[in-house]
């Protein structure tokens, strides 16, 4: 919509009057090319979108069946033949049903208790959002603990706090996984640090979910030597 251009300095009432006026007959008068150019405008995006949906992406129609095989499997419980299919869609394509495909099948490979093939696949996903990003990464932390590698566990808690974007409910509970596995490694003043942040911040958290962290706060500092 075109912006009106505002009247400014004038010294009677009837300039202004006869301003407006001729402006409103100006845009009446070329109503009819406006909306030729907006036509043009609709018809070009159009093109464009078809062209990157049709032409540069040939495959998306395909993935997007393979995703929905692959996921009706999963709603009827069928988890052997919704992993194939999404492996399979994930294999075969390089879009975005492709990146959902790796998540799930992550998902899938992780309740199995395969933790390191689950890994492989949450390394090369590339989540979007404050939501589904941040929960692979906590995934992928929690593979690496059942693995044992907590150093490529406190990175993946770390990513998933940084790109839950402060969420109140998410990230405490990324917080609290870190702070989980850096009181298995014995770093008790940083697992004390992680708590207090959590007291001092997310206390609509720790009411909503009956967590008593002072508890575990106090137990921290204790083992720290605070």
């Amino acid at each position: 919509m075109a912006k009106k251009k505002n009247v400014s300095a004038r010294t009677t009432l009837e300039e202004v009057n006869e301003s407006l006026s001729t402006a409103a007959q100006r845009v009446e008068e070329n109503k009819k090319y406006i909306y030729y150019a907006l036509g043009a405008i609709a018809a070009i995006v159009l093109i464009a979108v078809g062209y990157i949906y049709g032409v540069r992406n040939p495959n998306l129609q395909k993935a997007k069946e393979g995703m929905a095989t692959a996921d009706l499997a999963y709603l009827q419980g069928d988890t052997a033949k919704a992993l194939k299919e999404y492996e399979k869609v994930f294999d075969a394509y390089s879009n975005k049903p492709a990146e959902r495909a790796a998540f799930n099948a992550a998902i899938i490979l992780y309740q199995q208790g395969k933790n390191k093939e689950a890994a492989a696949y949450l390394e090369k996903y590339n989540g979007e959002g404050n939501m589904v990003a941040p929960a692979s990464k906590s995934l992928l932390g929690d593979c690496y603990v059942n693995m044992k590698q907590y150093d490529k566990a406190i990175a993946a808690y770390d990513k998933a706090i940084q790109l839950s974007g402060d969420n109140a409910f998410y990230t405490p509970t990324f917080m609290i996984k870190k702070a989980t596995v850096l009181h298995a490694l014995k770093k008790y003043a940083d697992e004390a640090a992680i708590y207090q942040t959590i007291k001092d911040k997310y206390m609509q958290y720790t009411q909503a979910y009956q967590l008593n962290v002072d508890k575990y706060l106090e137990r921290a500092k204790a083992m720290s030597g605070k």
